[in-house]
């Protein structure tokens, strides 16, 4: 019922259009108006997949679309219907088995996800009504409630800030839930409603909101409140992404706010970002439904080949109907092609278990076991936040070992995002160092060789500018009402870049106060207190990649400050006053600090006046508003006049560096992508070995391709150029193509922003198209990319298991009769051969973990899906062959003695299928047993448990007269065929035939394993991985690995 409510009143994000009109408290905004009470979702979060009445239906349906499942229904419904020479418990209590326990794991994780949706909507929220706060579930808040929430707390639903304990109506959060920034932002309340701070008088409030639509983009958000009181004429404010609390999002340095809802439950931002729940698929389940596809077209084979052989046998009269097998009249007037046709069927359902229906349990299972093995790994756990691994799913765990590409963001993931001042340039002179003054360290940058210093009133206009020209906010531990020199202030802001601006300008004798009723206060270098009245600010974007601030002195001057890359400064300043300041930015760039340029401009009063009413104008607009402040903000950024420069300094993370080298050994392609000038990306790769000092690097930035009038013929000549020179260097195969990066020439590409786009978004005929290949063919061949300036075979067991049961068609007049008993074809792959490989999947380890973390090049024998590739699954396939050819023609060749037994009693065919069954079993385990390196009590459990449970099966199923079964073939044929010695020596030596190139192989590989050991340690001294720390990067660790390594 409220997931159709649901689709009813919040439907898909297509059919949100228009603006929605949000009344607070939901109270009316005028007596003399009708209030027309709307209906929003409520605020419950769904993050399951199923309910109670949809469970057995969708999973069912969700299972089916497997092929083996749904080939296993198939087969179940045709044994039902047609007369099969099994019976449909064969085929259907494996299918229930396998749908059943899947079903379980699936459900319970699904309750998981049930748990944590009503730990959230039943958690304790505080409601404001009727001046009172109202204690209330989470999930009853609606639309128009006001908010109260308090420090640390999470908030509850999408919000406009209205009021908070701050004088000034700011609060500060935290977004590391839903985007990973862990800075804190500062929101802002409305001036008329920052008074609001009590129950009381926030209740008194009457205004309606109206905004856009809900939509998923974290950071945009258009609206505007209209404000009533006093029967006056409504007062409407802008609203932006500046005044919205995000859903999942933490209140912090703030000890309350109030707020109004505007988004819940599924309509917030968070659950529209939601990636739906579909079930996801790995790699390495598309291999195996490949490998079913090939396995089920060798079954049709079976099926068609054994139904020719059949027809072709009864074109012989006394092989048709033999004497003592006479055919009924009904038989005889059936339509021939029928009959073919239901031999068909029968022979696909003899032969059906060469798709193997528990193989999907026990890959499921090993997923869900797994996870728990992550959660409990000791190397996952972070002592700093007493936190380990979580897993949300265990759905793609096998992809941890299968990582080709990795993509990193550099600040905050390769460097430590904590920016530290480092120097700055007034008109082309350097200033570096810590002083109280503005003089005394100062030399000047390119073609003057003589020290010198900038003019006094530019370097305090610089300083000014960096006191003014930020969005950072003051949390005081002590009061300030001036300046006090033993105040301790905390700058917070979102971004450290201006944190260490605003501190930098600190350390030459400017310091930034706070902002006290819309004025920035600042203290000089004479300790003298300035105000400046904040009159706008033109947020930081990335695609203007600048912000801006228009201040009015205290003498009535407008000033704008500017400040951003030199891209976006450079070509809004005068001409003549860039090359000395960008002599200096490039040399800071090279040695990789992050830079800004800093410029300014006069705003005369009529000016200011236009531009005052169109950004207004533009602010208050709900079409269109990003567009028409660009636009605004485009005309007001020009003619500036250009001040200097800033270096700030972001250190690299620890370990950054050889986490980066394993991850290029172990064969990964890592991207870095950052929105750095490029020198200063490429100085950070270098120095967290990105790039190697003998990597090549091959450009596709602004600056190689403005070499040329036409851009586009230019970058097509480079594309061939690079595609030429890497498909000269390098192998095909991308197998050989990992090998190949140990062997030859490095290369490495560099690509900003625009050249990307141009790329991605050609306007040559069929040239888009044409240059994402090329450039997709570069980009493989790369060891590293920087983008700057941007916005299991045990299948094969089944083969060897209904192969002996194809062979024995041959011999047995190809009348479809069972080689093995029912209960055997039932129990085989549910529980005598189940448990074995779901321990060995979870449990093995070829290498143990400081071999593997040693030498990382290791990782590149398995990734890319390297064992479910078209060679092992040969190799099994073949192997299962033959090993099937030795159970069923050497039981054969035992048989023709026709008396095992001292009292000349002779073995019928149940015993012939028996011996062959019990042949299969011990050597698939045994041979589990052969590739286990890593044993554990659990393994000899189950290992040598299954082989116990087959045989205590055995004695009991043959030794009891079983009423329900009409047929009572298997009465003590077990334990009549082990009273026989020549059937136990030919038990033992057909497990020995058919392990023996088994044991052959392992024989050889520890041979090649000593000599790889000697020569190893031959080199130990001179191997430059050895003499590195080791480190243990998490794509290393795999529990999926049914592969021998070495």
């Amino acid at each position: 019922m409220y997931r159709r409510s649901f689709h009813r009143f919040c439907g898909g994000e297509e059919k949100r259009v228009g603006t929605r009109t949000v009344f607070l408290g939901n109270h009316p905004v005028s007596t003399t108006e009708a209030y027309v009470a709307q209906r929003f979702c409520d605020n419950r979060i769904v993050s399951s997949k199923y309910t109670l009445w949809n469970f057995l239906p969708k999973n069912l349906f969700e299972q089916f679309r497997r092929i083996a499942n749904f080939y296993f229904l198939i087969i179940f419904l045709v044994q039902v219907i047609v007369d099969t020479p099994t019976s449909p418990v064969t085929s259907g209590l494996p299918l229930f088995f396998v749908i059943t326990v899947t079903a379980i794991k699936q459900g319970y994780e699904d309750w998981l996800r049930h748990r944590a949706d009503n730990e959230v909507n039943k958690s304790t929220v505080y409601i404001i009504e009727n001046a009172k706060r109202v204690r209330k579930e989470s999930e009853k808040i609606k639309v128009g409630d006001i908010v109260e929430v308090q420090a640390d707390e999470t908030f509850p639903c999408d919000l406009i800030l209205l009021s908070s304990c701050t004088s000034d109506g700011i609060c500060f959060v935290t977004t590391a839930s839903l985007d990973g920034e862990s800075n804190c932002k500062t929101h802002y309340a409305v001036r008329e409603t920052i008074a609001l701070c009590t129950a009381e008088s926030i209740d008194t409030l009457r205004a309606a909101i109206e905004c856009e639509q809900p939509q998923p983009d974290l950071y945009k958000f258009v609206g505007r409140i209209n404000i009533y009181s006093n029967n006056l004429e409504a007062v409407a404010r802008s609203l932006g992404p500046e005044n919205l609390l995000l859903k999942g999002a933490t209140l912090k340095n703030t000890k309350k706010i109030y707020g109004v809802a505007v988004y819940t439950g599924m309509e917030t931002k968070m659950a529209l970002n939601y990636q739906g729940k579909s079930q996801k698929r790995s790699a390495v389940e598309k291999s195996i439904n490949a490998f079913l596809v090939v396995y089920l077209f060798i079954l049709l084979t079976k099926a068609v080949v054994c139904t020719t052989l059949k027809y072709v046998w009864q074109s012989t009269p006394y092989n048709d109907e033999p004497w003592y097998n006479q055919k009924t009249q009904k038989e005889r007037d059936t339509l021939k092609v029928l009959k073919m046709f239901t031999d068909f069927l029968s022979f696909m359902v003899l032969f059906n278990f060469i798709i193997p229906v528990s193989m999907y349990v026990t890959v499921e299972m090993q997923k869900f076991l797994g996870s728990f093995f992550i959660s409990w790994d000791k190397d996952f756990y972070d002592e700093e936040i007493n936190e380990g691994a979580l897993v949300n799913t265990s759905d793609l765990n096998e992809e941890l070992g299968q990582v080709d590409y990795v993509f990193t963001d550099k600040t905050g993931t390769l460097t430590e995002n904590s920016m530290e001042f480092i120097e700055c340039c007034i008109d082309g002179h350097k200033y570096k160092g810590v002083t109280q003054e503005t003089d005394g360290l100062s030399q000047t940058d390119g073609s003057l060789t003589y020290f010198d210093k900038a003019d006094k009133n530019r370097e305090e206009l610089f300083m000014r500018a960096l006191c003014l020209c930020h969005t950072v906010q003051i949390k005081t531990n002590d009061a300030v009402d001036g300046a006090t020199e033993s105040a301790e202030l905390t700058y917070v802001s979102s971004s450290p870049d201006e944190i260490a601006l605003v501190k930098g300008a600190k350390k030459y004798g400017f310091t930034f106060l706070g902002i006290q009723n819309g004025h920035m206060r600042i203290e000089n270098q004479r300790k003298e207190i300035e105000e400046y009245e904040l009159l706008h600010t033109l947020n930081f974007d990335s695609i203007r990649r600048r912000m801006s601030v228009i201040v009015k002195t205290q003498a009535g001057d407008i000033i704008l400050f500017c400040k951003g890359a030199d891209s976006a400064i450079f070509s809004r300043v005068q001409n003549h006053e860039i090359e000395l300041t960008k002599t200096h930015v490039e040399r800071n760039a090279l040695d990789g600090y992050r830079t800004l340029c800093v410029a300014f401009k006069e705003i005369a009063p009529d000016d200011y006046e236009r531009i005052d009413r169109q950004l207004i104008e533009a602010k208050m607009s709900l079409q269109d508003r990003e567009e028409k402040m660009e636009k605004i903000f485009d005309d007001i950024e020009t003619n500036m006049n250009l001040i200097g420069a800033t270096a700030v300094e972001d250190k690299l993370q620890d370990q950054a560096a050889e986490t980066i080298e394993a991850l290029h050994t172990a064969g990964l392609k890592v991207w870095v992508l950052t929105g750095d000038k490029m020198e200063t990306a490429k100085s950070t790769c270098y120095a967290c070995r990105l790039f190697q000092t003998s990597t090549e690097l091959l450009e596709l930035t602004t600056k190689t391709i403005e070499e040329s009038e036409r851009k586009e013929d230019r970058l097509h000549e480079l594309l061939i150029e690079y595609r030429k020179k890497l498909l000269h260097d390098f192998p095909k195969s991308s197998r050989n193509l990992k090998k190949a990066w140990t062997e030859h020439q490095e290369y490495g590409l560099i690509i900003d922003g625009s050249t990307l786009s141009l790329i991605l978004n050609s306007t040559q005929d069929s040239g888009s198209n044409n240059y994402k290949s090329i450039f997709l063919q570069i980009c493989m061949k790369c060891t590293a990319v920087l983008c700057c300036r941007m916005a299991p075979l045990q299948k094969a067991q089944n083969l060897c298991f209904i192969l002996p049961q194809f062979l024995y068609q041959f011999f047995c007049g190809f009348s479809q009769q069972p080689l093995y008993d029912a209960a055997y074809l039932t129990m085989y792959n549910i529980c005598f051969t189940s448990l074995p490989i779901l321990a060995y999947s979870l449990l093995e380890q070829h290498i143990n973990i400081d071999t593997l973390t040693s030498d990382p090049r290791l990782y590149m024998k398995i990734s890319g899906n390297a064992m479910l590739q078209l060679g092992p699954f040969l190799y099994w396939t073949f192997l299962a062959a033959f090993e099937g050819i030795v159970f069923f023609f050497g039981t054969y060749f035992l048989f023709q003695t026709s008396s095992l037994e001292e009292n000349a009693k002779v073995y019928g065919n149940w015993t012939f299928g028996t011996i062959v069954f019990t042949v299969l079993v011990f050597t698939v385990t045994l041979k589990l047993a052969l590739d286990t390196h890593f044993w554990t009590w659990i393994n000899h459990f189950v290992i040598w448990g299954s082989l116990a449970f087959y045989i205590f099966f055995s004695f009991f199923w043959g030794g009891i007269i079983w009423p329900f079964l009409k047929q009572q073939r298997m009465y003590f044929v077990f334990a009549q065929m082990l009273s026989s010695v020549s059937t136990w020596l030919a038990i033992v030596l057909l497990i020995f035939i058919s392990l023996f190139p088994e044991i052959l192989l392992i024989v050889l590989k520890n041979v090649r394993r000593r000599s790889a050991r000697r020569n190893l340690s031959c080199k130990h001294a001179s191997d430059s991985l050895s003499a590195r720390p080791s480190v243990r990067p998490l794509l290393l660790r795999t529990f999926s690995d049914e592969s021998n390594i070495l």
